[in-house]
């Protein structure tokens, strides 16, 4: 199940990044994806990943905000933003995901995908937001 969870998380990814670049909404590209033969099919995870972020989009970004020191979300490259979204989204709205599996995940998918500074950069802020998680659950 894990592999399955970390394509989930690329798929959304690839699904937010396009929103983004395109200047449409992230659902309606959701729902483009999965009514074609897209491949990879968009899975129920990669849906729901994008679907919280969308819905919870305001408080992801005020957290990112207050904890990416030096950075605006504004600011930061396209896929480094898409991915502290997710997995800011799974860190406080996701029960059944465990915290530090959340944030390896997006700091594996950096590594690959986004620059050199990228995997430490949202190792830093990750970790500062997920210290305060379980306050943060309770106020959500």
């Amino acid at each position: 199940m894990p592999r399955a969870r970390t394509k989930a998380r690329k798929r959304a990814l690839d699904i937010l990044f396009e929103s983004e670049a395109r200047g449409v909404d992230p659902c309606g590209v959701l729902v483009q994806r999965r009514e074609t033969d897209d491949a990879p099919p968009v899975s129920d995870y990669a849906a729901m990943l994008v679907e919280g972020v969308v819905a919870h989009r305001d408080r992801i970004d005020q957290l990112l905000a207050e904890h990416a020191e030096g950075w605006t979300v504004a600011r930061m490259p396209a896929v480094d933003r898409n991915l502290l979204r997710i997995a800011v989204f799974e860190l406080l709205w996701v029960d059944e995901i465990d915290d530090p599996v959340a944030i390896t995940e997006a700091v594996e998918l950096a590594r690959t995908l986004s620059t050199d500074d990228s995997p430490r950069f949202l190792n830093g802020v990750l970790s500062r937001i997920a210290d305060l998680a379980v306050y943060l659950r309770t106020t959500r």
